[in-house]
């Protein structure tokens, strides 16, 4: 992608207005018809259509730029657009696999942890998203009173976690 590109988009993104996309989606197509499998383009795409309430055409342009190459940090924003997008569309076994690659990819990720745990509260594994929430804290919250508790924040996070497995449900 070249630093004229670059410019580009990220001059319409500051230009958008979230009540009216219209025209941020308009200034992204006429880039997008230059640069059509630029993976930053196509996410930038999906995100306007995404504000603007048309999740389902979003959808499409985010496995795009995926496809594309979308790498780094906005590979990361990505992930945790089209995880959310899919929860907020009702498909939530495809939220949790996707947001369980991108913590793959990006284990340190606070917010696709946090955003990964809605999506499993979703999907009705709510001893699971407790837990990962539990756990996010003890591995990202630095205090002297979280730093205390944190092998018991731990503890109780795998237990929760052990709730949701297949393993103890059919056991249950």
């Amino acid at each position: 992608m070249s630093i004229e590109l670059h410019i580009e988009l990220d001059r319409i993104f500051a230009a958008r207005d979230r009540d009216n996309m219209g025209p941020t989606i308009a200034a992204l197509l006429h880039v997008y018809e230059m640069h059509p499998r630029d993976p930053r383009v196509l996410y930038e795409v999906g995100g306007a259509y995404d504000t603007a309430g048309e999740e389902t055409t979003a959808l499409g342009f985010y496995e795009r730029a995926m496809t594309e190459g979308l790498d780094g940090d906005v590979r990361r924003r990505c992930y945790l657009q089209y995880g959310s997008t899919l929860r907020n569309l009702g498909r939530l076994d495809e939220s949790v696999t996707v947001f369980a690659q991108a913590r793959r990819e990006f284990p340190d990720s606070v917010a696709l942890g946090a955003f990964e745990s809605l999506s499993l509260h979703a999907a009705g594994r709510v001893n699971t998203a407790l837990g990962s929430l539990l756990t996010l804290l003890a591995d990202h919250v630095h205090s002297e009173e979280i730093d205390r508790y944190k092998p018991a924040m731990r503890g109780n996070a795998e237990y929760l976690t052990s709730l949701d497995s297949p393993a103890t449900s059919e056991s249950g």
